[in-house]
């Protein structure tokens, strides 16, 4: 893997958004594991234990998948540019901005400023974009992220209201509105705290779930979010191919560990289509 030279946020919104990230997961990781899971299963018993290493490997896929995002080189730096093999008839053009030759599926970021190799989109929450290099790793994040915010939301639903006295109508509107605790104040005691955790737990599992779901679609259709809207999915082939050109040779073993090796079909610059890739493997058969 080749690591990118710059790896902090370049905005403010990209600088924000990536806090919250790195602030809440690991909050939510203390929350889970040393207060909810003690609260449902007494200590060192079989349940607790299996609970406790199935949370910690969770945040193992997190962090992991998190960091391999981040710290990929997915650009047109990478020195694997054929450009003797450049032709614009199969996708090649010049990047005014970059004032060099762009590949098939590269697309230029102006926050990033560098083209992308298979450009998704600019993640906020990462502070890079998401292209060939980085893809396997941007859809296990969202995978675990909505797992850990699902068995968070199911576990917290036994724990916060054995916990929280409901007084209609103003502790439904606390659930609704978060903010609204700040309005209304806080109970004297941290079961507004352990509220707002549970809170963003729901609102995880929902807006990871809806992301993976969007996400895993192209995948299988073998577009990305920048081709999403063409008529014609020329670099659609197959399910089962198309899954490969994200996860790799080994794409039924990487949601197991982000550190498991998987290669790449392409290199991210000269891309099979369709066409190409049916005539070759019918020819074969």
């Amino acid at each position: 893997m080749i690591i990118r030279k710059k790896i902090w946020p370049r905005t403010l919104s990209d600088f924000f958004s990536m806090t919250f990230i790195l602030t809440i997961v690991p909050i939510i990781y203390w929350f889970e594991l040393w207060v909810v899971l003690p609260a449902i299963y007494e200590y060192g018993s079989l349940s607790y234990i299996l609970h406790f290493f199935f949370g910690n490997f969770i945040m193992l896929n997190i962090v992991g998948n998190f960091t391999y995002i981040v710290f990929c080189d997915t650009s047109t730096r990478r020195d694997i540019m054929p450009i003797s093999a450049a032709n614009t008839k199969n996708g090649w053009r010049l990047c005014a901005l970059c004032e060099t030759l762009a590949p098939p599926r590269s697309w230029h970021c102006s926050i990033c400023n560098i083209c992308i190799l298979k450009r998704d989109h600019h993640c906020i929450f990462t502070g890079c974009c998401i292209g060939h290099f980085n893809h396997r790793y941007f859809i296990m994040f969202l995978l675990y992220l909505f797992i850990a915010t699902t068995y968070s939301f199911c576990y917290n639903n036994l724990f916060i209201w054995n916990r929280i006295h409901f007084e209609f109508p103003i502790s439904l509107i606390k659930i609704i509105f978060p903010i609204a605790i700040f309005i209304f104040g806080f109970d004297g005691s941290i079961n507004q705290f352990y509220l707002i955790l549970y809170i963003v737990s729901a609102v995880g599992m929902l807006y990871t779930g809806v992301l993976w779901i969007y996400h895993i679609c192209l995948v299988f259709k073998g577009n990305v979010a920048n081709e999403n809207n063409k008529e014609i999915h020329i670099y659609d082939l197959g399910w089962k191919q198309n899954i490969k050109e994200v996860l790799g040779d080994r794409w039924y073993l990487t949601w197991i560990l982000p550190y498991i090796k998987s290669q790449l079909p392409h290199n991210g610059v000269i891309w099979d289509t369709s066409n190409s890739w049916f005539y070759t493997n019918s020819k074969w058969k």
